[in-house]
């Protein structure tokens, strides 16, 4: 099971400013990713609970941020979910197949949901959850398997698949790299360090 630290750099410095401890696992039917943001200051920024199903669909989320809490999961073509915080509850849908956010998590479930060949290209719409508010918002994207490496190690070779991921509505263009249900790097993450080697499974690389 990999558990290790990723962190969150700030996009203006580049510099760390948040560190997410994680754990991951396939269970009898998908896979599942729990993780915890701390600040510089050492107090919970947020939690991440994310678990998909054999298809790498939402089985279950929970995010927590910010004094909010959203709950959800995927319903046929669509992914429901609810908001509540500060004395308010609010119930959603999308007809998307999946959640993004700022976890690492969710780079992982992209990638397992679209199951690329390598060369292949899809695009896709996800729901994003992020801020503190925990607001939703619809992004565009278009996720290419470029690039699939294997890197010889003291154990089983580590396998690491580069993706080029295109936001369809702003042109920009970024490379998201991941080993099994690990990202090594993407845009605003490292890999810190990682107590144990990833888990392959079909689609995840």
């Amino acid at each position: 099971m990999p558990t290790g630290t990723y962190l969150h750099l700030d996009p203006l410095t580049g510099e760390p400013a948040a560190r997410e401890r994680f754990s991951c696992a396939p269970g009898p039917a998908g896979w599942r990713y729990v993780g915890t943001a701390i600040g510089l200051d050492g107090h919970e920024i947020a939690r991440t609970d994310l678990a998909v199903d054999a298809r790498w669909r939402p089985a279950r989320l929970e995010l927590r941020s910010g004094g909010w809490t959203v709950r959800g999961g995927a319903a046929g073509p669509e992914v429901l979910w609810v908001r509540t915080g500060l004395g308010e509850q609010q119930e959603f849908t999308a007809r998307t197949p999946g959640f993004t956010g700022s976890s690492p998590a969710f780079l992982v479930a992209t990638a397992g949901l679209l199951a690329l060949a390598d060369g292949e290209s899809r695009p896709v719409e996800l729901t994003r959850i992020g801020g503190d508010a925990l607001a939703a918002s619809t992004v565009r994207q278009r996720w290419t398997l470029a690039e699939r490496t294997e890197h010889v190690t003291d154990g089983d070779p580590l396998i690491a698949v580069r993706y080029r991921v295109s936001d369809l509505d702003t042109g920009e263009t970024a490379d998201v790299h991941l080993a099994g249900d690990v990202v090594l790097a993407a845009p605003g993450i490292e890999l810190d360090a990682l107590e144990s080697p990833p888990n392959y499974r079909p689609g995840a690389g």
